[in-house]
Formats: C-alpha cells, sequence, structure tokens
C-alpha cells in the first residue's frame, strides 16, 4: 500500500507525469519475481500489478534525502526508513516487510487526507494519486480505489518470517458526495 505514498512523492516531484508516463522498460537485474513485471510499466500498470521495480526506480530518482522528506512531511506509519539491518536499503526496501511499519488506523486517516488534499504535496499530484487508485464501478452507483499491499511478519531479529504471510487491502468507496474509507489487513 505504501506505493501510494510514492505515488504522490512521484508526481509531486515531477518523475511522474500522467497516469500514462512515463512508461518505463523492464531491466535485467530489476526485482523479477512475478512474471507479469516483466515488461514495460507506467503509473497505472505499476498501481494494478503491484510493480516493485517501478517504485525502486521511483525512489531512487527521489534520492534519500527528499524521500526523508516526504516520510516525515506525511508523518507516515513509524517513519523508520533504514531498511533492513545491516543492508543499507531503506531508499529501496524500508517498506518491503522492512523498518516502515503503519496500523490500520494510520493507513485511514493517510487517506482521509488524501481525499481531502490535505497532504503536503500539490492537488494536482493527490487528483493525479487518486486516478490511478481507481479499481471497478460497482454495483448500485459505487465506485473502488485502493491499493493491495502484502508482505510478512518480522522475527525478534528484524528478519521476514517467511511462514507468515499478510496482506492488506486499503482504499475508499465513493458514491456521489459519500465516502468510505477502510484499511483491511489479514494474516496468515
Amino acid at each position: 500500500t505504501f506505493k501510494i505514498a510514492i505515488s504522490l512523492m512521484g508526481f509531486n516531484e515531477g518523475i511522474l507525469i500522467d497516469e500514462k508516463s512515463p512508461e518505463l522498460p523492464f531491466k535485467e537485474g530489476y526485482v523479477d519475481y512475478l512474471e507479469k513485471w516483466k515488461q514495460p510499466h507506467n503509473p497505472s500498470t505499476w498501481m494494478q500489478n503491484s510493480n516493485v521495480w517501478y517504485s525502486q526506480v521511483i525512489t531512487n530518482k527521489l534520492g534519500f534525502e527528499k524521500f526523508r522528506y516526504y516520510i516525515n512531511k506525511f508523518k507516515y506509519g513509524n517513519q523508520n526508513i533504514v531498511g533492513d539491518k545491516g543492508k543499507n536499503n531503506g531508499l529501496t526496501n524500508s517498506w518491503l516487510s522492512s523498518s516502515l511499519k503503519i496500523s490500520g488506523a494510520e493507513q485511514v486517516a493517510f487517506l482521509q487526507k488524501l481525499l481531502a488534499n490535505k497532504l503536503p504535496v500539490s492537488n494536482k499530484s493527490q487528483e493525479l494519486t487518486k486516478k490511478i487508485l481507481f479499481v471497478e464501478q460497482m454495483p448500485g452507483g459505487w465506485e473502488l480505489y485502493g491499493k493491495t499491499g502484502s508482505g510478512n511478519i518480522l522475527n525478534i531479529d528484524g528478519s521476514p518470517n517467511e511462514d507468515c504471510q499478510i496482506g492488506w487491502f486499503v482504499g475508499w468507496l465513493q458514491k456521489d458526495n459519500r465516502t468510505i474509507t477502510f484499511a483491511h489487513y489479514i494474516q496468515d
């Protein structure tokens, strides 16, 4: 679900242009454990496919100081972006079952700020992010927006517990001027 925050950063900095730009090619050495990631991606397909390498391209372009600046301005979760212990990978991995953690209540509060255009980025960045979070038209005229996330519970030493998967689905339902914001968390 952290791709929502990365999207806001990317649009605000001009790294992301609109729903279809930039389209970036897959390169050897990128995270590729899902077959659908081994193809070009743009902001819409990145969000839809939960593509890790596209996220990492954006955070690398931001650089660590700018990345930290946004995490702090957003007051995102525990704001811990050191990454995996001893690996110096916070810029590219802190949100991947690593040091950055967020609760369900914090997820909902963050989304409510996004919906009200109250995050410390341009309104355009917030509107474009909302646009690429559209999932589907629901019965009764409701529209569903959201983002999935998955990972592992961490062991006491900070390493991922490969035997305990977790999953998130965060977002909102919207109809006319009614909005229902949610964060759903599941754990093995």
